[in-house]
């Protein structure tokens, strides 16, 4: 088994065309792409990106971001929902609210947003009460995924591209985000990540001989242009986090 695992794409079209073109050159075909989520909410272009999604009708799951598409009214939106929102019609958002929460993929995959039991919380990392973001015990790690038989688990929700190996075997992979390298969360506390560069990532998963492999894929794309719209929609922050990885 070969497939890619893409997530957090957060409206960036863009980064996801790039994305898709380095999978096809890796000779992985569309049916075995896995969405982990964060799909469309952002200040760049939501309704291309959900027009894409929706051609593809590859397998995924709902993001934290993409609830609150749904279920938060237009006008007590976050700035990212609402910069999203009122590029999407009707059938986005019926996509959006037919997307599972998490589920099992060729029986051995199990595909979550964040962690298998909410959309919001950090699988592999935590945040100190000073804000820093750090990884966590591997302990705690196992906790949250007990219960869950697969041997490969895959999450997004950080945007930093990580692996961690359970003590029993099972891996979990986070493939990193492909439209979004840097933001700023006020939940447990104010903190930052930042990854540091610009490139769209994703992962390329291979079970071989009963063990999986994983390799993690940086892709250049035109992220000046993405930055520049972000800039025109008076969204500094996502600017600079497109231009370059950091916030500032």
């Amino acid at each position: 088994m070969r497939f890619a695992a893409i997530a957090d794409i957060h409206g960036n079209c863009a980064a996801l065309h790039a994305v898709l073109q380095d999978i096809g050159a890796q000779g992985i075909a569309t049916n075995a792409i896995v969405n982990l989520g964060d799909c469309l909410s952002g200040p760049l272009e939501a309704g291309k990106t959900a027009d894409l999604l929706l051609s593809l009708d590859i397998v995924t799951v709902r993001g934290n971001h993409d609830r609150y598409l749904i279920e938060h009214d237009a006008g007590k939106m976050h700035s990212w929902e609402a910069d999203a929102y009122g590029q999407l019609t009707p059938d986005h958002l019926a996509w959006l609210k037919d997307l599972p929460f998490s589920t099992v993929w060729h029986g051995d995959v199990f595909l979550c947003h964040a962690t298998p039991q909410d959309d919001h919380t950090y699988w592999l990392d935590a945040v100190s009460p000073e804000g820093h973001l750090y990884q966590k015990p591997r302990g705690d790690i196992e906790i949250l995924a007990e219960g869950i038989t697969q041997s490969l688990m895959l999450c997004g929700h950080s945007h930093l591209p990580r692996a961690v190996r359970l003590s029993d075997g099972r891996l979990i992979v986070n493939p990193g985000s492909v439209g979004c390298p840097a933001y700023d969360d006020d939940q447990p506390c104010f903190h930052q990540v930042e990854t540091g560069n610009p490139m769209a990532s994703y992962a390329i998963c291979e079970k071989r001989d009963g063990a999986w492999t994983v390799t993690f894929r940086l892709v250049p794309y035109d992220h000046m242009r993405q930055s520049r719209l972000a800039q025109e929609k008076g969204r500094a922050q996502w600017a600079s986090a497109l231009a370059t990885g950091w916030l500032g």
